[in-house]
């Protein structure tokens, strides 16, 4: 993928409302409110959707920042309404989750592959009809001992994490920024 000089939609994941604000399972949200911050954008509800959009413009291009407003195992249709409705091939579409599979902190770019028995990433899958999307995931690591990972993705950070998510957060960000301003295999090699 080069880069493309039309709209991207860069969706955080998450779950909405307080009870899940500060959840492992809502780090894509807190990802979207910090590149919300730098553009300088607020975000409003896209009735077509389902979402919480920002439309903003970086390096000259439209980029669509989300939050759909669904619970995260029925992301997929407010993903594919915005892919839709901008016309945002899925080779432009980002989602921002967290994974499991990495340790706690590290930042991964990728595009396609399977969804890790992630619900969210099942949905968008669903919705889209392929699993051709850009993700960028950041690791949570496994659970303790035998904790249901279900369980675990919606506890709020440990302490000593906690410290630790603004950073990751923003590093998430500039990953993200960086996907959208040279395409994934410069980024990747950036990054990784």
């Amino acid at each position: 993928m080069t880069e493309s000089s039309g709209p991207a939609l860069v969706v955080g994941l998450g779950n909405p409302g307080p009870e899940y604000e500060r959840t492992r399972h809502n780090v894509g949200f807190l990802v979207a409110d910090v590149l919300a911050e730098r553009v300088g954008g607020r975000f409003a509800v896209h009735k077509k959707s389902g979402a919480d959009l920002l439309q903003a413009r970086l390096d000259g291009r439209q980029i669509l920042i989300a939050k759909p407003r669904t619970y995260m195992n029925l992301s997929g249709r407010p993903v594919a309404a915005l892919a839709k409705f901008f016309s945002v091939p899925v080779d432009q579409v980002i989602v921002v989750h967290d994974e499991l599979d990495l340790p706690f902190g590290t930042i991964r770019l990728k595009q396609g592959g399977g969804e890790g028995g992630h619900n969210g990433l099942r949905s968008i899958s669903q919705a889209l009809t392929t699993k051709e999307y850009l993700r960028a995931r950041i690791g949570i690591g496994r659970p303790p001992g035998r904790q249901d990972p279900a369980d675990y993705v919606l506890k709020p950070f440990a302490a000593p994490e906690r410290k630790e998510v603004p950073v990751i957060v923003e590093q998430a960000a500039d990953a993200v920024e960086l996907l959208l301003k040279v395409g994934l295999e410069t980024a990747q090699n950036s990054l990784h």
